[in-house]
């Protein structure tokens, strides 16, 4: 057995953030249920509120339980310091309003949850903030979209549903050439699959509800700072100065926190922390799980002659199967992916055939789940815009779960065959 210094992400995944030693010998840290925290002396919190200690005042600024998980993916990601929130889209927009001001565009890849892009698209223009939507895989069009009011590129590392995988690498040096950062949702592959610090994005952004945590059972969102951006040299951010100031590289993070999450009110509830640090411990076995499954699920699938399409990039004939086996270092190809049916009539009598797997608007869980976008999440968007972000009428999401891998096949195999 060869020997190595350094924890591997199986151990480091349990281990990490943890102090007994600070919580009476519990390997859990408590849930600290409290709205305030009382302090010693007025001097204390006067040096507190002027972030001369990291001692805690009230729970939408900070909360003790919460900063256990901060620290948690901070390291897991690679990453400097984190701040954890009530949501995942509570993470998306904090994240980029902190970058943005009126007037300011952002380029971003088009296959997005649903969610971002209805914020991107609908929402910011109401506060004069353009986004630049190109296809997420394709580099050039992700650098001709640049220009002098560029504040940020973002990407999703999987799209959701589409599937595609983008070079992150490649669009953190093309995004770096223009003094930009690169913006990264990691949900869908989580730093077990890919940690985007490495390939040189600046930010991750996590909806922890999903994989994460893993059980269906807590919200909660993330930004997490590589700390390596130069803020100062890039020239496009002369609003970041009090930032710099006070906080050097972690400015980003002062940035969301000070300005966006504590006036938003945008706190993670201290129950949904503990609840995903539950489930961050089990996080690798159930990655690699999830992904030996979706991977026989859609080799069987893709035998089928109902199936008229299907998107994994695990598979040979995916056309990010090169980008998500080079990125993702042989480890596997995400735990969810989508298949076409024909129209949406059939889509909906096979989901209403389905005996095991669970019909409902969510993805990651330990139970394999499925959705029809088109007709729920997508069901307020044009035909055009559906078009645009390949939601189809027939297109069919899976997230496949941890049970038997033959059990989800007999389920998709009867239900299919009432087709």
């Amino acid at each position: 057995m060869t020997l190595k210094k350094d924890k591997h992400f199986n151990t480091r995944v349990i281990h990490d953030g943890l102090s007994p030693e600070k919580w009476e010998g519990s390997t859990l840290p408590p849930i600290f249920q409290t709205a305030s925290h009382a302090h010693p002396t007025a001097e204390n919190l006067s040096q507190t509120f002027g972030g001369k200690t990291t001692d805690h005042i009230y729970m939408r600024l900070t909360n003790p339980t919460n900063r256990v998980l901060e620290q948690k993916l901070a390291a897991l990601e690679g990453g400097q310091a984190a701040v954890v929130m009530s949501s995942g889209m509570a993470a998306v927009t904090n994240a980029c309003l902190a970058l943005l001001r009126a007037g300011d565009e952002f380029v971003t890849g088009n296959s997005l949850f649903m969610s971002s892009y209805v914020l991107f698209a609908n929402i910011f223009k109401k506060y004069d903030v353009t986004p630049r939507f190109v296809e997420s895989t394709d580099m050039s069009a992700i650098e001709n979209a640049i220009n002098d009011k560029t504040r940020f590129v973002y990407l999703e590392t999987i799209g959701n549903p589409k599937m595609d995988v983008p070079d992150l690498a490649e669009a953190a040096e093309i995004a770096h050439r223009h003094g930009l950062p690169l913006l990264v949702d990691n949900t869908m592959a989580t730093p077990y699959l890919c940690c985007p610090l490495e390939l040189g994005a600046d930010i991750v952004i996590h909806s922890t509800t999903k994989y994460l945590s893993g059980h269906g059972d807590a919200t909660g969102g993330a930004v997490i700072d590589g700390g390596t951006f130069p803020w100062a040299n890039s020239g496009r951010f002369p609003d970041f100065k009090p930032f710099i100031d006070r906080k050097g590289p972690l400015a980003f993070t002062d940035k969301v926190w000070r300005e966006h999450h504590i006036n938003f009110g945008t706190t993670q509830a201290p129950l949904h922390s503990y609840l995903t640090m539950i489930g961050i411990d089990t996080l690798a076995l159930r990655m690699e799980r999830h992904m030996e499954n979706a991977l026989s699920v859609a080799r069987y699938l893709r035998e089928r002659p109902e199936i008229s399409w299907l998107n994994y990039p695990g598979l040979e004939d995916s056309p990010s199967h090169a980008t998500a086996k080079k990125q993702f270092g042989g480890k596997g190809f995400s735990g969810l992916m989508a298949f076409g049916l024909g129209d949406q009539e059939t889509s909906f009598k096979f989901i209403n055939n389905l005996k095991m797997i669970y019909h409902l608007a969510n993805l990651g869980d330990c139970k394999t789940l499925i959705i029809h976008p088109y007709s729920s999440q997508y069901l307020s968007f044009d035909e055009p815009t559906r078009e645009a972000l390949s939601i189809h009428a027939d297109l069919v999401r899976l997230s496949v779960g941890i049970e038997d891998v033959e059990d989800i096949c007999y389920d998709l195999g009867q239900a299919l065959d009432s087709l």
